[in-house]
C-alpha cells in the first residue's frame, strides 16, 4: 500500500481507547523494602519509573527476588510491552519492554494486542502525545495519572500496516540512535 501525496488520511482513521489496542493493562507493585530476602540476591528485572525515558528497556537498575514476586503485586510483564509512568516528575514518560522484566506500581503495562495494533506504533504515539498525557495528572503534593486515564486515551487506529509502516521508520531512527550511544559509552571506556 502506497500513501498518496494530498490524502489526509488522519480523518480516516477510527479514533478508539489504548482499552481497545491491548489484551491486558495493569500495574506492578513493589515487595516490602524492610525485607531484605525480597532483594537480596534478586536476579528477577524489577523497573522504577525514574528509568522511563522514552527508551527502550533492556536492563534495570533494581532486582527483587522471586520470593519479593511472590509477596507482592509485582507482575511479570512480557517483552514488546509499553509502559507508561504515571507518578510525579516522570507521569507520562514511556517506554518499551526489550527484556521480561517486573515494575513498582507508578507503571501502567501495556501489553499490546498485536492483530489490532503495533506496539511501537503505540508507544510513538504516546511519546508524542507526551505533553497532553502529562497534564492529565491531578492530585495534592504529587501529580499523578491513573490506569484509567490511560485506558480511556485515545488513538488514532490506521491499519495494520500503515501502522507498522510509521514504526519502521521511526524504530530505524531509534535504532540509529542506540548504536551511536554505544559508540559513545566505548568512546569514553
Amino acid at each position: 500500500m502506497i500513501l498518496d501525496k494530498g490524502v489526509n488520511y488522519m480523518q480516516q482513521w477510527k479514533v478508539t481507547t489504548i482499552s481497545n489496542v491491548c489484551e491486558k493493562i495493569y500495574s506492578g507493585g513493589t515487595p516490602r523494602k524492610n525485607n531484605v530476602a525480597f532483594y537480596n540476591n534478586g536476579e528477577i528485572p524489577w523497573l522504577n519509573t525514574g528509568e522511563i525515558v522514552f527508551n527502550r528497556i533492556y536492563s534495570t537498575e533494581h532486582f527483587i527476588t522471586e520470593e519479593g514476586l511472590n509477596n507482592s503485586s509485582a507482575k511479570w510483564v512480557p517483552i514488546n510491552s509499553v509502559i507508561v509512568a504515571m507518578y510525579g516528575a516522570t507521569a507520562g514518560r514511556v517506554a518499551i519492554t526489550k527484556v521480561p522484566l517486573t515494575t513498582n506500581q507508578a507503571c501502567c503495562n501495556l501489553i499490546v494486542d498485536d492483530n489490532i495494533a503495533d506496539y511501537r506504533y503505540v508507544y510513538y504515539y504516546l511519546c508524542s502525545r507526551y505533553s497532553y498525557l502529562s497534564s492529565l495528572a491531578n492530585g495534592g503534593a504529587q501529580q499523578n495519572l491513573n490506569a484509567g486515564q490511560i485506558k480511556n486515551f485515545n488513538i488514532p487506529c490506521p491499519p495494520i500496516e500503515i501502522q507498522r509502516k510509521i514504526a519502521n521508520v521511526l524504530s530505524a531512527i531509534d535504532d540509529l540512535i542506540d548504536v551511536n550511544s554505544q559508540i559513545n559509552k566505548n568512546l569514553v571506556a
